[in-house]
C-alpha cells in the first residue's frame, strides 16, 4: 500500500518483519504481521514484535493527520499489555484515535489474533512537529 510521500516501506523494520498495512487513514490503521520469525525462544510470538507493529501503526495514523499540517509525527510514548500467547499464523493490528490534536496524537491499537482473540493492546503518543526541510 502506497502511503504518500516520505513513507515507504522498503528496507524498512515494517518490511524486515512482514508487516503489511492493509489500510491507512488517520481515522483507522490496520496491518497484518506474521508471527513465524517474530517469535522469542519458546516459539511465542515476541511481545517486542506486538510494540513494534502497534508503533507502527500509530505512527502512520499520526503521520497522515500530521501531514496537512505541514507537520510529521513522532513517537515519544508507547505501553503495551499482552493478554495471550500466540505461536503461529498472522496477527492483525488495528489503530484507531483517542486524541488527534496540533502537536499530539494517542491511539489504541487492538492487535488480535487469526480467531479475533485480542493478544495485545497498547497505546502510543506522537509528537507533531514541523517537517525538515525536503521531507
Amino acid at each position: 500500500m502506497d502511503l504518500g510521500p516520505g513513507m515507504g516501506m522498503e528496507g524498512t523494520l515494517l518490511s524486515l518483519m512482514g508487516i503489511a498495512v492493509t489500510e491507512a487513514a488517520p481515522e483507522r490503521v490496520v496491518a497484518t504481521m506474521p508471527v513465524k520469525g517474530n517469535t522469542q525462544p519458546y516459539g511465542l510470538l515476541h511481545g517486542g514484535a506486538s510494540c513494534v507493529l502497534a508503533e507502527s501503526l500509530g505512527s502512520i495514523g499520526s503521520a497522515l493527520h500530521a501531514a496537512p499540517l505541514d507537520k510529521v509525527a513522532v513517537g515519544v510514548d508507547i505501553n503495551a499489555t499482552h493478554h495471550r500467547a500466540v505461536r503461529e499464523g498472522l496477527v492483525t493490528g488495528v489503530a484507531t484515535p483517542i486524541y488527534l490534536g496540533r502537536t499530539t496524537t494517542s491511539y489504541e491499537v487492538v492487535i488480535t489474533d487469526e480467531r479475533d482473540r485480542r493478544v495485545c493492546t497498547a497505546r502510543i503518543t506522537c509528537q507533531l512537529i514541523q517537517a525538515p526541510p525536503g521531507s
